[in-house]
């Protein structure tokens, strides 16, 4: 979901929302701005992303609010965002 913008993001996650059950829950892999580490060269790499988003793309990468506006504007109730390795989060979202 990182290339597309917020329109095509909150499209595909309410289809998603349509097609799980219940108990389901959608698992998106992809960063997080703003995040505390640690790691002064996560860090770095983190802002270079950034900006190489903003240049090639027009846009940002998003943090945790606007993470949690995609997921409640598409219909569902609950997420949670776990560090998976490097600058890449699971971000598991609850229906």
């Amino acid at each position: 979901m990182q290339y597309w913008n917020d329109e095509k993001c909150l499209k595909m996650l309410s289809n998603c929302k349509e097609a799980i059950s219940s108990k389901g829950k959608v698992i998106i892999i992809d960063m997080v701005m703003g995040n505390e580490k640690e790691d002064r060269e996560l860090t770095e790499t983190e802002i270079f992303f950034d900006l190489q988003m903003m240049i090639l793309f027009n846009k940002n990468e998003r943090n945790e609010k606007e993470w949690a506006s995609l997921v409640f504007s598409a219909g569902f109730s609950n997420y949670k965002i776990t560090p998976v390795l490097g600058l890449d989060f699971m971000i598991e979202v609850y229906p």
